[in-house]
């Protein structure tokens, strides 16, 4: 048999040996089969060999390492020359790594795709001699996705002994002592697989995007057994669109001896979370009954629809949306007067987009005809701005639906949002301190922190949001121009958005000015004025502590209550300055209750984030419980009305009365949520407990295990689901 080595190549194999399969077969390390078997004349892998037996001189087979911190092995020789892998200083070469260096298909390039310097034209002739070109760039295996662009193929060969990388190639200790722990099942090193021509940029069917979604399985896990074992990962290999990729597993090994939960269940709160909570008695199973009714009551409001024929004057249809409800009370038409914001009479309406099928909030200006749509540049700077305390604008169009010329301004809805003017000023007895006295009656003593005035916390925390805002947009080279109580919205219980931006940039659009945004920076300082006397009315709990004559009665509450900060930043904001203010001078006053505010925040989001973990599990059962109400007592499938009472339906059948009908020795109902959870995630897992299901006349008693419930329960629900696809 010719083994396809020139002369020169004679000491590999051994002086004298005519019969050495020295290159490794592409179709046994594809599909370890072959079709020629014994009489192939390449070499075909031994799964029970850890290495690769090149002859040496005594015939002997020699192991090659590629750990990373060994020398040479003991044994190895090949003209006095250590054999490293392409781009490392590397002392030992892995067995498959090896296989795949010699390959039927190396076309006298190297791993990289850099050709290779050889002294002859003959590949394998002066073979001590070949070196490999480092003109190749470095790859990078700790990259977020490391997709070499070929296989190595040959190993480079130097004439002196050189010191051991660092770090493998490959980061798996595996590949020092045994192929098959090395690599994953049906993986192979073969050039015949490798990406010769991987594109330098990864394709939209790479698997990398596929990987980072899956969700993490402990089973796969390798648990290492010995320390030296510790961050060891799994080397994958998967073919998408002719190209074959190889990556790292890099997802965390756990220790050895580690038992995971054969079964989903509710973990108890965390600890951080738990010491959060004011009330002991909160549930266990499902989110906290503040936030469930919260969020029902913004379900509710979402969902509330008008009826027509008591309110004929709302439209059924207003350009693209539908669906029309009025968010504030519509008074008399003879009665209607105009905003003191706008000077415009408005009504606000919630409203469903047929496009999309998401409510909005529609601001309708009554009685305004635009004339000029140059006006809509100022719209599209509007709708770029994202901000958490910002209401976005959407769109802003005219329209008669209403019976006369209307400007609508489209927002996003939030639902369950209050103004600030009706959370906090909406008590006439509030300005009672500032109500001028008649002769004789007393001065009423000054109101006091949580005794008629407002936390400071809560103000800073209204500043820091407000402030927030500002800054986005005043940045976008807007200004904000509706600083107001009545114009910021409050959702749950501190969070704030700024309202109807972008209205009065339309209302006062002025056609005869060449720069329309020449005007902002007086329109910035006015928000900076406005900022401050909301500020102002917040620590005084009044609105008429921002009039002109009760000013100095103002600030003296505000110096007894509050700290000089608070003082110092509102004197700042309604004091005139000599230059041009800007709302990041307020920050230093501000100071180190940004973090204050921040810490809140993530307090909050681990409260949600913990009712969410409960509302998980809970919507898994409710799926199941689906699935499981599909198959019970169902009347008739595939015209046999016997279906439901015979053979693993009957199962499921007795399973549901174990869940749901369980009676104590009097004979009363037995409810207990904890029981039926239970049974729920063991019959999710199919664990192997077994459990008594009793028929209802109590003459039969099925000893069942939860793994044979559950290939009932996926049989029995698969069939359904043929039957419904049409496929039976």
């Amino acid at each position: 048999m010719n083994s396809g080595l020139p002369p020169s190549a004679a000491p590999l194999g051994g002086a004298g040996i005519p019969n050495v399969k020295v290159k490794f077969c592409r179709y046994y390390a594809k599909d370890k089969t072959c079709f020629y078997g014994d009489e192939c004349q390449f070499l075909h892998e031994d799964p029970s060999m850890a290495s690769l037996p090149l002859h040496g001189g005594g015939g002997s087979p020699v192991p090659l390492s590629m750990a990373g911190g060994g020398g040479t092995p003991a044994g190895y020789s090949l003209g006095g020359s250590a054999a490293a892998c392409p781009g490392g200083g590397g002392t030992g070469v892995d067995a498959n790594l090896t296989n795949s260096y010699f390959s039927s298909s190396f076309i006298g390039v190297n791993g990289f795709g850099n050709p290779v310097n050889s002294p002859t034209s003959s590949l394998f002739s002066d073979f001590g001699a070949l070196t490999i070109s480092q003109r190749r760039k470095t790859p990078n295996p700790a990259a977020s996705e490391f997709i070499p662009k070929g296989a190595p193929r040959m190993a480079t060969m130097a004439q002196s002994t050189v010191q051991a990388f660092p770090s493998p190639l490959f980061a798996h200790p595996g590949l020092s002592s045994s192929t098959a722990a090395a690599l994953a099942p049906g993986m192979s090193l073969s050039a015949g697989s490798s990406p010769l021509h991987s594109p330098k940029i990864t394709p939209h069917t790479s698997p990398a995007p596929r990987r980072r979604s899956h969700t993490p399985n402990p089973a796969n896990y390798m648990v290492p057994t010995t320390a030296s074992d510790q961050g060891t990962h799994i080397i994958q290999k998967e073919t998408v669109g002719g190209t074959t990729y190889f990556y790292t597993d890099n997802t965390p090994a756990p220790m050895a001896g580690m038992v995971f939960p054969t079964y989903h269940i509710y973990p108890p709160t965390a600890p951080h979370v738990a010491y959060m909570q004011p009330k002991a008695n909160a549930p266990s199973f499902f989110m906290a009954d503040e936030l469930r009714q919260e969020l029902i009551n913004r379900h509710l409001i979402t969902m509330a629809q008008i009826d027509h024929s008591e309110n004929p004057d709302v439209p059924s249809e207003v350009d693209s949306y539908h669906s029309l409800f009025p968010l504030e009370p519509l008074p008399p038409p003879n009665r209607m007067q105009k905003t003191s914001n706008f000077s415009y009479i408005t009504s606000c309406y919630k409203a469903v987009n047929s496009k999309d099928d998401l409510p909005y909030c529609l601001r309708r200006i009554h009685g305004f005809r635009l004339v000029n749509t140059k006006c809509m540049m100022l719209v599209d700077m509007w709708k770029k701005i994202q901000h958490s305390n910002s209401v976005t604008l959407r769109e802003v169009f005219t329209t008669k639906a209403f019976g006369d010329h209307s400007l609508v301004f489209s927002y996003d809805f939030h639902a369950g949002a209050e103004t600030m003017f009706s959370r906090h000023f909406n008590d006439p007895a509030a300005d009672s301190y500032f109500t001028k006295r008649k002769w004789g009656q007393h001065e009423p003593p000054p109101p006091r922190q949580h005794a008629g005035l407002l936390p400071e916390s809560l103000i800073w925390a209204y500043i820091v949001q407000l402030s927030s805002a500002l800054r986005t947009i005043h940045t976008a080279g807007l200004a904000c121009r509706v600083m107001d109580p009545s114009k910021i919205l409050i959702t749950g219980k501190t969070r704030l958005r700024v309202n109807c931006v972008g209205v009065f940039d339309v209302l006062t659009f002025d056609n005869s000015q060449t720069n329309h945004l020449a005007l902002m920076p007086q329109y910035q300082q006015a928000d900076l004025v406005s900022l401050g006397k909301v500020v102002l009315a917040l620590a005084c709990n009044s609105l008429a502590g921002i009039q002109r004559e009760n000013l100095q009665k103002a600030m003296e509450l505000v110096s007894i209550n509050y700290s000089s900060d608070l003082k110092n930043l509102i004197l700042y904001l309604l004091t005139e300055q000599s230059r041009l203010r800007s709302v990041n001078d307020i920050m230093p006053m501000i100071g180190a209750r940004f973090y204050t505010q921040l810490d809140a925040s993530q307090m909050r989001n681990d409260v949600i984030e913990e009712d969410l973990a409960k509302e998980v599990q809970n919507g898994r059962l409710f799926r199941l419980l689906a699935k499981l109400g599909t198959i019970n007592e169902r009347p008739e499938f595939q015209k046999d009305p016997t279906w439901s009472e015979t053979g693993d339906r009957y199962l499921l059948k007795l399973f549901r009365d174990h869940l749901f009908h369980q009676v104590t020795e009097a004979g009363t109902p037995w409810i207990d949520l904890s029981h039926i959870v239970s049974c729920l995630n063991k019959l999710d897992a199919g664990v192997p407990e077994k459990i008594s299901l009793v028929s209802r006349d109590e003459k039969s008693v099925l000893v069942v295990t939860y793994s044979d419930l559950k290939r009932c329960f996926d049989s029995t629900f698969q069939e359904l689901q043929a039957a419904a696809s049409g496929s039976l």
